[in-house]
């Protein structure tokens, strides 16, 4: 009989583990624990989400939908190996199943197919999505594969579960009749328990064939390039601050065009985000202000701003004019940052070219 562990024991198992985590929003104490009880735990299961795009499917996961509340499980491994905490407790992930799967993963003995949905797995299980769209052609990269692993052995390890097998990591595959997840190329239980089993033979630190861990942080920061086409422009009224928007960014190989954005850089991280801003129709004497600034999601929905950094005031001679700054901070948990300008003169002016890079190191 195994109790659940705390939030804090969760967190500190992952990190030990190597994986990289973000907790999002208030999933400490969010979970559907008014509906039935969470443990004893037995095992953790994996899922695929059915969904693209990070943002939208932790989102989900986190919320749910009309027929199902959230959380959906526990926590979210998107494609670039990242573990969104979205809920401890009781969650909506497992559903009913087969009680013989549950007594074989208690006794850590080989899985029987799943044949009847007799037995509550809510209950029983941490459960884990992992962002794929299910249709057995969205491929599984390695890293979010290897987050699946380092993830589940984190939690058996803490539990000191896998001694005798490695059945306690399933697939909902394996433990609801009809169900399919996870599946598509790149991803298979075997494999996975394969390498958890390895993994406990080893400290939590250990990295195969004495590779690095693949979120193990250097002083080599990532570097984020966003930009505005010619063709878009963006008006600034006297007196209110407004929050300028990127139409396309830099993605490797080449300038991208994108959906207008504002946002720049992604927590938690340390950032140093220099922002080039080009704006016509100034007058003399005119005061343009420029500043980034932190955004945090609300429960609601949408953004609102927590907090910035110092505001730059240049005076401009009239006409056209090009400004550079820089500023280095830190954003936390899941907040954004974001470019925000201001003028003080009589008439609108016109933004005409905006852009930012940001060189981050994840915190």
């Amino acid at each position: 009989m195994a109790t659940p562990l705390s939030a804090d024991k969760v967190v500190k198992a992952l990190k030990d583990e190597g994986v990289k985590i973000v907790e999002h929003k208030n999933w400490r104490t969010h979970n559907r624990n008014s509906a039935g009880a969470w443990g004893p735990v037995h095992g953790v299961m994996v899922h695929h989400t059915v969904t693209s795009g990070t943002a939208s499917s932790v989102d989900l996961c986190y919320n749910g939908h009309s027929s199902l509340p959230g959380p959906l499980c526990h926590g979210v491994i998107a494609k670039d190996g990242t573990v969104y905490l979205v809920g401890h407790g009781r969650a909506n992930h497992a559903g009913s199943g087969d009680r013989a799967v549950l007594d074989a993963v208690i006794a850590e003995g080989k899985l029987p197919p799943d044949q009847k949905a007799d037995t509550d797995g809510n209950k029983h299980f941490y459960g884990f999505e992992c962002v794929n769209l299910g249709d057995n052609k969205d491929p599984w990269p390695a890293e979010q594969v290897e987050a699946i692993v380092r993830a589940s052995a984190a939690l058996l390890r803490a539990h000191g579960w896998g001694k005798s097998g490695d059945t306690s990591v399933i697939g909902h595959l394996e433990w609801q009749p009809g169900k399919i997840d996870p599946r598509g190329p790149g991803v298979s239980m075997g494999d996975i328990r394969k390498r958890v089993s390895e993994r406990l033979k080893h400290p939590a630190d250990w990295s195969p064939g004495g590779s690095n861990p693949p979120h193990e942080e250097d002083d080599v920061p990532k570097r984020t390039l966003y930009g505005t086409t010619g063709d878009y422009t963006q008006t600034l009224r006297p007196g209110s601050w407004t929050t300028l928007k990127f139409d396309r960014k830099y993605g490797g190989k080449g300038w991208e065009t994108k959906t207008p954005e504002p946002s720049v850089a992604f927590g938690a991280c340390y950032y140093s985000t220099t922002v080039a801003v080009r704006a016509s129709g100034l007058s003399r004497g005119q005061e343009l202000q420029i500043r980034v600034a932190h955004y945090a999601e609300k429960d609601g929905g949408g953004f609102e701003r927590t907090g910035g950094m110092p505001i730059n005031s240049p005076v401009h001679d009239g006409g056209d004019a090009h400004f550079t700054y820089a500023w280095n901070g830190h954003l936390s948990g899941s907040r954004r940052l974001r470019v925000e300008v201001a003028q003080y003169g009589d008439e609108p002016i016109v933004i005409d070219y905006v852009r930012a890079e940001t060189l981050y190191w994840s915190s």
